[in-house]
């Protein structure tokens, strides 16, 4: 059996392998342009089989950051990078936030799991309107050929006022986009189908294919899909763990989302909490 070991970028990263494999990098200070609401990432996220699951800086959106935690409007203040749909349409405006690492909690690796906890702060100008403790746990199951993420996540007002939580669906008629949380950019092939059924997007209740999955109200949906040069075969369950939510799905540039909100806006109260609970697994299926 292989295990687990971290090391620590000091300062930049924390990067696991499994035995001398990697695994996933997580850059939680990461280097890019602040109109692309600099936030922690995880790049690359590595099948067992080797096989590059995500997509960092994507040439048509290069504020997706491979699989990162994001809100997409809170009271005007843009955490998911690009431009903002709002009632005057998708444009470029000067109102991105980012998210700043504050201190590691917990850094370990045993066997097959490994913790990451650490504290953020989320930031607009000088000002921070978040606080927040992230908990992400790693379980590899070599005999199943699979790995899981755990993303746990407790955001804490401390504005001073009421934040309203939005999404160009709600803040700007854009219906279906309800870009929000914790978002996978794939790797493109992924999802590339050539006509092959076996390639496709499920979710709880039977629901089969984009149309019936997107908007959908499940705990989970999968992926079934393949990757060019070696034809192995990835299925990527998304679960949500407190419930089901109405999940975001675009196919022909591979993105997955767990929205906070769907239909309409949230607010969080001066001091409130907002937490997230939600697992991604990876399994590996060889040609």
């Amino acid at each position: 059996m292989s295990i687990l070991r971290l090391q620590h970028d000091a300062d930049k990263a924390v990067i696991l392998f499994l035995g001398e494999q990697l695994l996933c990098r997580y850059v939680y200070k990461p280097e890019v342009d602040a109109k692309e609401s600099p936030k922690p990432y995880f790049h690359p996220v590595n099948s067992l089989e080797g096989d590059t699951c995500t997509n960092f800086r994507p040439n048509d959106h290069p504020w997706h950051h491979a699989l990162c935690y994001t809100l997409n409007n809170v009271s005007g203040m843009n955490f998911w990078g690009g431009p903002t749909c709002l009632a005057d349409g998708y444009k470029w405006r000067n109102d991105h936030g980012s998210q700043q690492h504050v201190e590691w909690q917990q850094l370990e690796a045993e066997d097959n799991r490994a913790l990451l906890s650490h504290r953020l702060a989320w930031r607009r100008l000088d000002e921070t309107i978040f606080t927040e403790q992230r908990s992400i746990e790693i379980v590899v199951n070599e005999s199943e050929n699979i790995w899981s993420l755990r993303f746990r996540s407790q955001l804490t007002n401390v504005s001073g006022r009421v934040l309203t939580l939005g999404n160009p669906q709600v803040d700007g008629g854009l219906k279906g986009s309800h870009y929000c949380g914790l978002e996978f950019r794939a790797a493109r092939a992924l999802l590339d189908d050539h006509l092959d059924d076996t390639i496709k997007v499920i979710a709880e209740g039977g629901l089969s294919g984009v149309e019936a999955v997107h908007g959908a109200s499940a705990n989970w949906m999968e992926w079934h899909g393949q990757f060019d040069t070696t034809l192995n075969r990835l299925v990527i369950r998304f679960a949500n763990n407190d419930g089901p939510l109405h999940w975001f799905l675009r196919r022909n540039y591979p993105l997955a989302a767990f929205p906070l909100q769907y239909e309409s806006k949230q607010e969080i109260a001066i001091d409130g909490i907002y937490a997230v609970d939600h697992t991604i697994s990876f399994q590996s299926v060889k040609p």
